[in-house]
């Protein structure tokens, strides 16, 4: 035992062993996000501020939009501008029977029973309301993963639906947390009430942050399997632990300093459903407005078509021009370990883009240099895609400066040069 022991230790303390440690480190880190994201449904709720995407956009009858599904709250958001098609596209299969499930929702419910599953998260009778009017309106795959979790996910009396799932078992974790360890629900309650934004600072900095930030809460979010729950892969930490001057703990404080305490927190539905478990009527996604809600069931819910599938094996497989692209932050996870998916990602991408296409993209990272020198080809030629590309710069930081989520780094507006 003093054999192995003296090896650890000095395996520990020495350059090569200190590699294999952290080698290790970044195996078991893809092993965990790897099995939660292959294994469960991630998101409950869009956590992109889909009125930046709209603003930078400018959607069109006539246009085509492709956007990675993540909850489909965005998707539903985008097909509200009456542009010509929304195509939803996401890997894990669950993310899109969520989505068929809000459509087939919109199609088939009545407007309070609809809010009262995705707006309150709960409804008693959803077992009933599942069998007689929302499985026969979902494909085959969907109805199998909705026929064992319907009644776990929306007919809990105590848990909404927003603590499911892995995101939501976080929230949930950290309602808990307010609730019964650090005990200021009464002041997230207040801020979230608040009339104006200094009378948000005020309760902020008065009564929460300091009381927040516990040793514990610092330790686990500073962990890679917390943040794998929350969806965030380790390359896209190392981003931020890299170019975040304080690191990963440092620029969630920041945001968080944002959020509550210097953008106004009464349409912040996005906070507000993860501080609560819950939305309300005149705060919530657009999707649950009851105008809205009946604006998607008298057609506009039809201009959107689900598919599981990877960006590239969609577009290679649908000959289909795309004119709007949203991204979502996909391309910090395939930039380490995946880069050349990344690259063939991006020829799919030229080779489908109609004239005058658009890109939106986030990071979790202050920078993607990674997009830059990206290698390509449009039309036979080769480039490196920076070239390929006219960037928004001053629009994209002035309206990430307004993101009511505030958790990305950085946010891009691309327009493809025609070539």
């Amino acid at each position: 035992m003093t054999g192995i022991a003296n090896w650890i230790s000095n395996s520990l303390f020495n350059k090569k062993g200190f590699l294999m440690m952290s080698r290790f480190g970044e195996w078991v880190s893809a092993r965990v996000f790897n099995y939660v994201h292959g294994n469960n449904l991630v998101y409950n709720t869009c956590w992109e501020d889909p009125r930046l995407d709209k603003t930078a956009l400018n959607l069109k009858p006539e246009d085509n939009l492709l956007v990675i599904t993540s909850a489909g709250c965005n998707a539903l958001s985008y097909a509200l501008t009456g542009l010509n098609h929304v195509y939803t596209v996401d890997m894990n299969f669950r993310q899109n029977a969520l989505l068929n499930l809000k459509i087939a929702g919109i199609k088939n419910l009545e407007y309070w029973d609809f809010f009262r599953m995705f707006g309150i998260g709960r409804h008693d009778g959803v077992t009933d309301l599942y069998r007689t009017k929302l499985r026969h309106g979902l494909p085959r795959e969907a109805q199998r993963y909705w026929d064992k979790r319907i009644k776990k996910f929306f007919a809990g009396k105590r848990r909404s639906f927003y603590f499911c799932g892995t995101s939501g078992a976080f929230a949930r974790w950290f309602n808990i947390y307010i609730d019964r360890i650090a005990k200021f629900r009464t002041s997230v309650n207040n801020i979230l009430n608040a009339k104006t934004v200094e009378e948000q600072k005020e309760i902020w900095y008065g009564k929460i942050r300091d009381r927040l930030w516990s040793r514990l809460i610092k330790y686990a979010m500073d962990r890679d399997s917390t943040l794998s729950l929350l969806g965030v892969p380790r390359a896209q930490r190392m981003q931020i632990e890299k170019q975040y001057e304080g690191g990963i703990v440092k620029f969630i404080q920041d945001c968080l300093d944002a959020v509550f305490a210097e953008l106004p927190i009464s349409d912040n539905y996005f906070w507000r459903v993860y501080s609560t478990g819950s939305y309300t009527p005149a705060c919530c996604p657009e999707y649950l407005e009851e105008k809205n809600f009946y604006a998607l069931k008298e057609g506009l819910v039809d201009k959107i078509t689900v598919a599981t599938d990877t960006v590239e094996g969609f577009l290679r497989k649908n000959e289909v021009k795309i004119s709007k692209f949203v991204l979502l932050d996909h391309m910090d996870w395939l930039s380490d370990k995946h880069y050349n998916w990344l690259v063939s990602e991006w020829d799919a991408i030229l080779d489908r883009a109609a004239e005058k296409t658009q890109i939106l993209w986030r990071s979790g990272g202050l920078r993607t240099e990674y997009i830059d020198t990206v290698p390509v080809k449009k039309n036979g030629q080769e480039f490196m895609l920076g070239d390929l590309l006219t960037y928004h710069t001053e629009e994209a930081a002035a309206l990430h400066e307004k993101c009511r989520v505030h958790t990305y780094g950085s946010f891009y507006i691309a327009d493809l040069k025609s070539i």
